[in-house]
């Protein structure tokens, strides 16, 4: 019975996080994805912390001649960052990872 419970508690989590993440724009997702990357920090989860800040590269936009020069400091940093997981400078990492989501989040509340 408590197997059963465990398993109906976690398909409505799924569903929430599925519907959570499916109802979130680009710059929410982005958001989610600083979230994700802090708490594998913090959790001293290299790969995971990696993994995350691998997608933060991959959704840097080098199309858009005004966002070009943004991307690449942006990309010079989440390139430092996983050097500094790799010799696992956790602290660092945080550190500087808080730091861009706090100004994300500045951003996001000036624009909306």
């Amino acid at each position: 019975m408590n197997n059963l419970a465990s398993s109906t508690t976690n398909r409505r989590l799924n569903l929430y996080l599925t519907n959570d993440i499916q109802s979130a724009s680009p710059e929410q997702l982005i958001m989610k994805v600083y979230d994700f990357a802090i708490l594998n920090c913090q959790r001293h989860e290299m790969i995971k912390t990696n993994e995350a800040l691998q997608v933060l590269v991959n959704a840097l936009n080098f199309e858009n001649e005004a966002a070009k020069e943004i991307s690449l400091g942006l990309l010079r940093i989440y390139v430092y960052c996983q050097e500094q997981m790799r010799k696992k400078n956790f602290r660092e990492v945080q550190k500087i990872l808080t730091d861009l989501r706090d100004t994300w989040q500045t951003a996001l509340q000036i624009k909306g």
